[in-house]
């Protein structure tokens, strides 16, 4: 569990997979969370950084895998993740506001957190990044209904095609090819799941809701997590 006060390379296979210790959101319902949602600057710098984390562990995982064909289907989600990147610093730059500035608060606890979800195995950590950005994509899609113009720039920046499709493609082939790997990605899948909506908790204000900021949250984590299942399901993988 990430410690949240202020986000390992691959083993070989063994004969039985285990896990290690745990150290389209698009067409969902706009919930009016605006009293919850974060400053704007806390909002740009988070999700700019994000992108540029997805896009990290995106090449580390190219560096690592052996097929060309592979790492040329994971550059494309890696080029997805930079080119999203590089348009929300945009915004922040015509916004008067330095980059850097907006996003290092955020490079500890979203590094530390990216640390944590990476998996023993390549396989693992593609699962990361697939189930990771799709909801935190989504997360930061809602929250962008409460930032006027620049909210709506940023939505149209994070509602771009994350050319993830050959990322899903390399997992289903690994998920056909074994039981095990079916149910070790299945149970890693689960375990995503607690952390990567503690980020997104973590973004609302104020930090310990109320039952009826609970209520007001609880539309669009259920949406978020009714996204989750149809991706697993897309995968083969139970929820």
């Amino acid at each position: 569990m990430v410690d949240w006060k202020f986000w390992r390379k691959s083993r070989p296979l063994a004969a039985t997979l285990s896990l290690r210790s745990r150290g389209d959101f698009g067409d969902a319902h706009r919930v009016d969370f605006e009293e919850l949602a974060p400053d704007i600057d806390v909002f740009l710098g988070q999700a700019a950084y994000l992108q540029l984390g997805f896009f990290e562990t995106l090449s580390e995982l190219i560096a690592m895998t052996p097929s060309l064909e592979k790492k040329e289907a994971l550059s494309r989600a890696a080029g997805a993740a930079l080119t999203k990147h590089e348009a929300l610093v945009d915004v922040i730059r015509d916004r008067g506001d330095d980059p850097t500035a907006l996003m290092l608060p955020f490079r500890e606890p979203l590094d530390q957190f990216r640390r944590a979800t990476h998996g023993v195995r390549p396989q693992e950590t593609m699962l990361s990044v697939h189930i990771i950005a799709g909801m935190l994509d989504d997360f930061y899609l809602a929250l962008a209904a409460s930032y006027g113009d620049t909210g709506r720039r940023v939505a149209r920046i994070l509602g771009a095609d994350a050319d993830r499709q050959a990322v899903v493609e390399i997992l289903t082939e690994t998920i056909d090819s074994d039981d095990e790997w079916r149910s070790l990605l299945a149970m890693w899948g689960r375990r995503l799941v607690g952390d990567t909506l503690l980020v997104a908790r973590a973004a609302l204000r104020p930090k310990q809701l109320q039952v009826q900021d609970e209520q007001k949250v609880e539309p669009v984590f259920t949406q978020l997590m009714a996204a989750h299942s149809r991706r697993m399901d897309d995968l083969g993988l139970a929820a």
